[in-house]
């Protein structure tokens, strides 16, 4: 009997463990299915996000190491999405240094630590203001809010002499497109000894309902990949412009020794082979700036225009020069002085046209090239020549592609071609 109701109680004991279990695993797969459905992008891609981070890890650079030390990407992945946000963790060098001493190895700081930035009530009472529309309203009282706190951050993507810094504008959702940049030409390499880097710029999800969930993705894949620069500002049209300045500041605070920096948005076709073509034809002075520039472009004021702006925010005929957002090239020293003159300028809402003015200001004209079509090869989206990787081939940017059409494009351009002629445009 005393045998017999041992093994009773051990039964009921490893009952009681089995269920626990049970209920464990039930309710972990249940929250993660809740933050991948919810989270607007398919099933596969955090397993992706691992699996690529395998395959993909850069022999020069060795496998990433996660962020705390001692577990393996399996076990440092399964600690990464235990419940609540986690706060990403800066590293040692960048918090452990003394304030105020800076060279070219040791990078200064963010030294914007709150976003308390309060309307600029003064305005309400003023006709012309009221008169505005409401985006523009908004976008009005807070217009003097300049910089914000970084969320992620990676000063060690400057560190040492780097030839071209790629920085990709983007979108917390639009992960795929980041994907696909990172597999074809924003793949970071070395070139001939050249050194090549890859930033993302984010600011934050604008979804309400799915702001969490969106932005714990977003620290999963900068888990991964370590490519990802988040600002504490709402991701939004007008706030592009934010995400411009935003840059300039942080290229000016941690990246003195990079000598060349390629911009461009998260949905364009780059060929890095005739940006280092380009680059290495002839000599270029510290003024550089070169992409697809609109000369005597005129504000636009129809108010059904996504660019439309009131008289209020701008009333001269024309802009100044400016160089199409898809994607352009800058030199390195520009892009130091470029943070300055952000600094002296109101915000305008348009981030092309602000960028021009900054130009203006410090009395730098862009240059025209024919290998940038930030509007697409020619203006006839249903013609072959969009399609045609033998023109492609030959470009330096080419704006717009889906994440599909660009990995299909971007195979093409390099297989074995058989074009007749390339192009003299670089």
């Amino acid at each position: 009997p005393e045998y017999t109701s041992g093994r009773r109680r051990m039964n009921n004991r490893d009952r009681w463990r089995v269920y626990k279990r049970v209920c464990a695993m039930f309710f972990l797969a249940v929250v993660a299915l809740t933050i991948v459905q919810r989270g607007s992008i398919n099933m596969g891609t955090p397993f992706e996000l691992e699996r690529l981070a395998r395959m993909h890890a850069s022999p020069a650079d060795g496998p990433r190491a996660p962020p705390e030390e001692g577990p393996s990407l399996h076990l440092g992945l399964k600690s990464f999405w235990k419940a609540g946000r986690q706060k990403p963790k800066a590293k040692a060098w960048a918090t452990t240094q003394e304030p105020g001493v800076t060279d070219d190895t040791s990078p200064g700081n963010w030294d914007v630590t709150s976003s308390n930035c309060s309307a600029n009530l003064n305005l309400s009472s003023q006709a012309w203001f009221q008169a505005l529309e409401d985006n523009f309203k908004q976008f009005m009282l807070y217009r003097h809010c300049h910089f914000f706190p970084m969320i992620l951050n990676h000063p060690e993507k400057c560190t040492g002499e780097i030839y071209l810094l790629m920085v990709i504008k983007s979108v917390a959702t639009q992960h795929d497109r980041r994907e696909v940049i990172r597999k074809t030409w924003g793949k970071e390499q070395v070139v001939d000894g050249k050194r090549i880097k890859t930033l993302f710029l984010l600011g934050t999800p604008s979804n309400v309902e799915e702001r969490a969930n969106h932005q714990k993705l977003v620290e999963y894949e900068n888990y991964i990949y370590g490519d990802l620069l988040q600002w504490d500002f709402l991701d939004s049209f007008f706030n592009l412009t934010l995400k411009e300045t935003h840059f300039l500041k942080w290229f000016h605070t941690y990246c003195p020794r990079v000598q060349y920096v390629f911009k461009g948005d998260d949905d364009v076709f780059v060929s890095v082979e005739n940006i280092l073509e380009f680059l290495e034809g002839s000599s270029h002075d510290k003024n550089l700036f070169v992409g697809d520039v609109i000369f005597k472009a005129k504000p636009i004021r129809k108010k059904e225009n996504k660019y439309y702006i009131p008289h209020a925010l701008y009333n001269k005929t024309y802009y100044p020069p400016y160089a199409g957002g898809g994607g352009f090239l800058m030199h390195g020293t520009l892009a130091r002085r470029l943070h300055w003159a952000a600094e002296t300028l109101e915000i305008y809402p348009i981030d092309d046209v602000f960028l021009g003015m900054c130009l203006e200001a410090l009395q730098v004209t862009p240059v025209k090239h024919n290998a940038f079509k930030t509007f697409g090869l020619v203006k006839n989206k249903n013609s072959k020549m969009n399609r045609e990787p033998c023109f492609f081939k030959n470009m330096i940017v080419v704006h717009k592609l889906l994440p599909s059409d660009l990995m299909r494009m971007w195979h093409l351009v390099n297989s074995e071609l058989n074009c007749s002629k390339k192009v003299e445009l670089l």
